[in-house]
């Protein structure tokens, strides 16, 4: 009896074990799983490509391409009314001669509408007409905004002089005249120097150019207003534009 109950024990601890090692499941390395995955893309690679139907569609038509005419509208301000009248005709003549659209000014909205017909060519010309008119409202020149109607690489960037700094009263007066400077000297050398347009109104600043213009005079402009002097700024963008000029 005493051998029995010595060798129940061993028994069931045997029993454990094997209990045990089948639960538990054979886990692959790595590093076998990866050459396993390895050998079979090679196999795959080597099959050969199945060549794919390129799909036929036939030739759409002009009027379905262009779609059912579109309009813009350029709401003017107040002030913007008696530039707007003088110089309508300028307006007027690169939008319906050159970009091929309709356009008119709705007295009742006081917008600038601006529609395609059968004669636009270019889808996007009601984008590049829509960007010239919203220039000209922000008071730029005729002249400078035609400028987005014949190139492609211009674009139209407003922030306010408070999105800088929270400035008031004084400061905030202060920091308009470091921009514009005396006679508008500072806001000129920006220009010349960056190749850009700014317009001061109020305490909004609008930037008309190219992308790495607009951000070089915008860079200048806060430093301005966080109060860097004149001088150093004018070195700043010099440095900079120079470099931008080498590497292109």
């Amino acid at each position: 009896m005493d051998t029995d109950t010595s060798l129940a024990p061993k028994d069931s601890t045997a029993l454990e074990s094997k209990g045990d090692a089948e639960s538990f499941t054979k886990v692959k390395s790595k590093k076998t799983q990866k050459r396993k995955r390895e050998q079979d893309g090679a196999d795959m690679d080597t099959e050969e490509p199945v060549a794919s139907k390129r799909p036929q569609f036939p030739p759409i038509s002009g009027d379905k391409l262009k779609g059912s005419d579109e309009m813009r509208k350029v709401p003017v301000p107040a002030h913007r009314y008696t530039p707007l009248k003088e110089n309508w005709l300028k307006i007027f003549t690169p939008i319906v001669e050159n970009l091929q659209l309709q356009v008119r000014f709705n007295l009742k909205t006081r917008n600038v509408e601006i529609k395609t017909c059968k004669e636009t060519q270019d889808i996007a010309s009601l984008t590049k007409a829509a960007d010239f008119v919203k220039a000209f409202v922000l008071g730029f020149q005729v002249e400078d905004a035609l400028a987005l109607i014949r190139l492609d690489e211009l674009f139209l960037e407003s922030f306010d002089v408070t999105d800088v700094k929270p400035l008031k009263g004084d400061h905030l007066s202060r920091a308009i005249g470091r921009i514009a400077g005396k006679g508008g000297k500072t806001k000129f050398t920006i220009e010349n120097v960056t190749k850009t347009r700014i317009v001061l109104a109020d305490t909004k600043v609008h930037l008309l150019g190219s992308f790495q213009n607009i951000k070089m005079a915008r860079t200048a402009i806060c430093n301005l207003i966080l109060g860097s002097p004149p001088s150093k700024v004018y070195g700043n963008i010099r440095v900079v534009a120079s470099r931008a000029a080498e590497r292109f």
